[in-house]
């Protein structure tokens, strides 16, 4: 037998699935109905795992897996199906939709902005690429900046959420956990970091480095080739460069943008020292209201799933069979929770769409707890 004639058997086999699939799918329709009339509730996992352990027994050892595979994946779109046909929990999209209403179609030109640093921080730069006018209020720490949207200090804040290079800014994420806000909007800065110094001071004579945490991961390669130099994490890159030049001496430098250069009098040693040349960072901006503005095409959504087997995938199978594209999936433990983690993902939906309506109407029953962090758009 060829492969012709292989391929031919599959493809028969495959119209009589598809007819089985369609008919399934019918039923489910039926059962949607009942369930929906006897305040019966979408999933029952007793029934599930019956019918799994059912199914894997008659296909025998050999199969087992690969069937309870393919029927996890067949009762999530069932239940997305039916979910679907009985409108699903729609408080949330209903807030959505309120809050689509009630953004103006145009993003702020002018408004107070929280930033971590001093000035000449990236949050500063993204900032004002961001805002054209922003009138900033700048804290020592990203606890600073929640706190300043929490209490109403500030419209809007500025926060590191990831970089290219050495990844996601941890803390940030940390606390997400403990605050309430809405981003509105992301924005992704490239960064180039230059080696600051006092006028007057050569390369060979820096003994100390001062910058933050990330940017000294994004630039090991460089401060590795120096020889009997100490480096020192502080709380920014601008900090950095303040500390450099209200010091006087000769003997320290910093990691910071160009701009701090001319801001605190220092002369640039060594330009564009960081290990990849395509380095950027990406902002959010958040807001403690709800704020949707026209073409959104991105959400962000946290959620703490049951701690057993198969809850993760759960989701995932759910937004993969509405076809939307996760461009981020982030764990952080929850404190005081031990074992327990808050699941953070970025989509790529826009909020226009049937599917982006369907998901929202679906997603606080698939775990724990959820969280809806906003719908926005990216600047570049």
């Amino acid at each position: 037998m060829d492969l012709t004639e292989l391929r031919n058997q599959i493809d028969g086999i495959d119209d009589q699935l598809v007819q089985l699939f369609c008919r399934r799918m019918e039923l489910c329709d039926q059962v949607a109905e009942y369930k929906k009339a006897n305040g019966l509730p979408i999933l029952m996992p007793a029934r599930e795992r019956e019918k799994l352990k059912d199914v894997a027994e008659k296909a025998g050892p050999d199969m087992a897996n690969y069937t309870r595979t393919l029927y996890a994946m067949l009762f999530e779109l069932s239940r997305s199906y039916q979910s679907k046909l009985s409108g699903g929990s729609r408080q949330l999209y209903e807030r959505i939709t309120q809050s689509i209403q009630d953004t103006p179609n145009l993003f702020p030109q002018t408004a107070m902005v929280a930033c971590q640093g001093v000035e000449g921080a990236y949050s500063q730069l993204a900032c004002e690429k961001i805002f054209p006018n922003p009138m900033i209020l700048y804290f020592k720490t990203f606890d600073g900046v929640f706190q300043a949207i929490d209490q109403g200090l500030c419209q809007y804040g500025i926060l590191p959420i990831e970089n290219s290079t050495a990844g996601s800014v941890t803390k940030v994420y940390d606390l997400m956990i403990q605050h309430n806000f809405y981003i509105v909007r992301t924005f992704r800065l490239k960064i180039d970091h230059n080696l600051l110094a006092n006028p007057g001071t050569k390369l060979e004579d820096i003994k100390e480095i001062y910058s933050h945490e990330q940017a000294i991961n994004q630039c090991s390669g460089f401060l590795h080739s120096l020889k009997g130099v100490s480096v020192v994490p502080v709380a920014n890159t601008a900090v950095a460069s303040e500390m450099v030049a209200s010091s006087g001496r000769k003997d320290v430098a910093a990691l910071s943008s160009r701009s701090c250069a001319e801001l605190y009098n220092l002369s640039c040693l060594a330009a564009s020292v960081q290990d990849k040349g395509n380095n950027r960072t990406r902002f959010i901006c958040i807001s403690k209201n709800m704020e949707i503005y026209p073409g959104s095409d991105k959400t962000s959504i946290m959620m703490v799933l049951n701690h057993r087997p198969g809850a993760l995938y759960k989701v995932l199978a759910r937004i993969y069979t509405l076809g939307i594209n996760v461009t981020k999936l982030e764990s952080r433990p929850i404190p005081d929770r031990e074992f327990e983690f808050m699941f953070y993902f970025d989509l790529e939906t826009s909020i226009y769409s049937e599917q982006f309506v369907q998901l929202m109407c679906e997603l606080e029953d698939l775990c724990e707890e959820f969280k809806y962090l906003g719908s926005y758009t990216e600047v570049v």
